[in-house]
């Protein structure tokens, strides 16, 4: 019962209230004789509403992380690195100010695991995007320095806006320190086109993905038809990272 009722929450709540409206519109067209337009908006909003379904938003999920697994043993890796998301400058955390969005945060987690398993050091890669947003390497460091990681296990790659940068300055540490086989964490969604910059820079690294978003096991159930925002933006996540790695390979 509860899961029906949550069916039908989806379709009185954004997005899936639009796509109602939408049908609507598009009933009213074809009832003025306007069938051109109906059918051309029901198209568009069928489109759009299987794009914000989970079942479909999952599936294109799972093609990004599928690209790549983490390795089932132990890599002999000498460094890691730590690829930022996203933080904030001004918000309240344990100790301190500034934090970082789940996603870099599920990345960091990752590192400092391994750390811990490895005793390498770490790079923590990542600048401050926006002028209200927290510089991502100063703040990991902070986080890594309360987990226990000593100060000279961290080192910071501070000045990167985008994946292209953070291979760049990154590499920059690299080839300064005489690192030769680093260890690269970042989401599962996002580990294909961090691998295309570094091996764009010459770099091998050993990909290590972590922060998935879909199970590997995909189950279907009803609910999974329900329109949700967010899945229109792991649909969303899919076609930027498509894109964003086509550019990478093939333009930059």
């Amino acid at each position: 019962m509860i899961e029906f009722l949550k069916f039908g929450a989806s379709w009185v709540l954004p997005p899936g209230i639009f796509f109602v409206l939408f049908l609507f519109i598009a009933y009213c067209c074809k009832k003025r004789k306007q069938t051109r337009l109906a059918i051309a908006i029901t198209f568009v909003t069928f489109i759009f509403y299987l794009a914000s379904t989970s079942y479909v938003a999952s599936m294109l999920i799972g093609r990004l992380e599928d690209a790549y697994d983490p390795p089932k043993h132990l890599p002999n890796a000498d460094v890691i690195i730590v690829l930022g998301g996203g933080a904030t400058g001004d918000t309240p955390d344990v100790t301190g100010t500034g934090t970082l969005c789940s996603i870099p945060a599920n990345r960091l987690l990752t590192a400092v695991r391994l750390q811990k398993k490895l005793g390498i050091p770490i790079i923590v890669s990542g600048g401050q995007i926006y002028e209200d947003s927290g510089r991502e390497a100063d703040i990991a460091r902070r986080i890594l320095k309360e987990l226990g990681v000593s100060e000279d296990m961290i080192l910071l790659e501070n000045r990167s806006l985008n994946t292209t940068q953070n291979a760049e300055y990154s590499t920059n540490i690299l080839k300064s320190r005489k690192y030769k086989q680093p260890l690269l964490v970042t989401s599962a969604f996002h580990m294909e086109r961090a691998v295309v910059n570094f091996n764009k820079l010459g770099v091998d690294v050993i990909p290590y993905p972590c922060d998935y978003m879909v199970n590997k096991e995909k189950v279907f159930h009803y609910n999974r038809l329900a329109p949700s925002s967010q899945a229109l933006e792991f649909t969303a996540i899919y076609l930027q990272e498509n894109l964003r790695t086509f550019v990478t390979k093939y333009i930059e």
